[in-house]
């Protein structure tokens, strides 16, 4: 029981858990960011060229 109860001790006491954990928030930050910014650019680019290809005259071939 002595062990045990050191070793969840020494768990506790450990930096490298919440080291890890800070890190993957930053990841999920940075990844929602990314998302975010993907997302704006790809509606802005696709209002732009539906506006561009609806001022463009078609040409007639027939």
């Amino acid at each position: 029981m002595r062990g045990l109860t050191k070793n969840v001790v020494s768990f506790l006491k450990a930096e490298d858990g919440p080291t890890a954990v800070e890190y993957a928030v930053m990841l999920a930050l940075i990844v929602v960011v990314c998302i975010a910014a993907i997302t704006t650019l790809g509606s802005n680019a696709n209002s732009t060229f539906s506006f561009v290809g609806s001022s463009i005259k078609p040409t007639a071939s027939s």
